[in-house]
């Protein structure tokens, strides 16, 4: 039995209706963390799915590395943001990775996160803007343009210098999770922002770091998503300057 104290990474997947996408996922990461030297667990968060997503990460809950399933009280569909939370929060480890479950970015990449981590920054973000990325399959032309718009926007009023704030792999500490996931209040796909624009509301530290990404053909995020996210900007701003965030 692996003791919670110890986890190293704690890697969480959000999941909706996934069943036929996970499983891949699930068995890449646990054949990538059964290399490591370091204690990990996984977490999949259930997004309230219709389709058999919890029985398909049951079926991984007996191997070397932890597989835990995490649910809603209500098992309802709450958006990503919310599942994130759910699982950023009820993971273990020292460093917590949230990641897409089509795998769009591989586990493996976060090799290259764990330098930036020992030079002391709180939150280490994949980027596919920054210099050395690569796009391997690119979206539809007009979500590319869509989220070209929304990236440019993003940058202006939440998070400037940061090239990509919407890549679903992402690296903090515990304690940076435990002080800001308690206070986010986005639950859909603009937690990625309220997460980056508090962390530099408290002062801590963010790096990216440039990553290989393959669009899912079934990817849940539409052009109209960014539209939403812009939206969901404005709150953020409103939240900040109303001190909100602790």
């Amino acid at each position: 039995m692996t003791d919670p104290s110890a986890i190293h990474l704690s890697v969480v997947i959000p999941a909706f209706n996934e069943e036929q996408r996970l499983p891949g996922s699930l068995k890449d990461s646990l054949q990538y963390l059964g290399s490591q030297r370091y204690p990990s667990e996984i977490l999949v968060v259930d997004d309230g799915s219709s389709d058999g997503t919890a029985d398909a990460v049951r079926k991984f809950s007996e191997g070397a590395v932890p597989v835990r399933l995490c649910t809603h009280a209500d098992h309802a569909n709450h958006g990503k943001g919310a599942a994130v939370r759910l699982g950023m929060l009820a993971a273990r480890g020292t460093y917590r990775l949230f990641m897409d479950a089509d795998n769009s970015t591989t586990l493996d990449q976060i090799a290259g996160f764990w330098p930036r981590s020992e030079e002391g920054f709180d939150i280490v973000i994949g980027s596919r803007r920054a210099p050395g990325a690569r796009i391997v399959v690119h979206q539809a032309l007009h979500k590319e343009i869509a989220g070209r718009l929304g990236n440019w926007i993003i940058r202006l009023l939440a998070v400037p210098g940061v090239t990509d704030t919407q890549a679903g792999f992402k690296l903090l500490t515990g304690q940076c999770v435990e002080r800001i996931f308690p206070q986010l209040t986005v639950a859909r796909w603009g937690f990625d922002i309220e997460i980056l624009a508090v962390a530099r509301h408290l002062g801590y530290r963010i790096s990216e770091v440039p990553i290989t990404w393959a669009n899912s053909p079934a990817s849940k995020v539409g052009a109209g998503s960014y539209l939403e996210v812009i939206g969901e900007i404005w709150r953020v701003r409103r939240n900040i300057k109303a001190g909100l965030y602790r």
